[in-house]
């Protein structure tokens, strides 16, 4: 997985980059393929705000969050981040292959 971090209207300080890559980190768990995590931070008075924009193979999924502190944010958009992916998981995968009303019923 790759990260990029950039600030709009703000300075991104080494603690904020390595806060943003250690919480955006556990989203490698739900993904085989290696993807890319592009992170922007700005400050929309009286809110920080937080956008993430995730490439993976033939999708992109967009997800922001505000807070009154960076870290805050950052925390929101990482759970927004994990509930995307694990839906995009659940929809990749097969569900063919599972249990179905249809061949759970038994005439016998």
């Amino acid at each position: 997985m790759r990260i990029e971090t950039y600030g709009q209207q703000i300075e991104v300080t080494p603690a904020l980059r390595d806060y943003v890559e250690s919480k955006l980190s556990r989203l490698e768990r739900h993904c085989e393929q290696p993807f890319d995590v592009r992170t922007q931070l700005s400050l929309e008075k009286p809110n920080h705000r937080a956008k993430a924009t995730v490439n993976l193979a033939g999708r992109t999924l967009v997800a922001d969050a505000q807070a009154l502190d960076m870290y805050a944010a950052i925390d929101l958009l990482t759970d927004k981040l994990d509930r995307l992916l694990r839906e995009h998981r659940s929809k990749v995968v097969d569900h063919h292959r599972g249990e179905s009303a249809a061949r759970s019923n038994s005439f016998g």
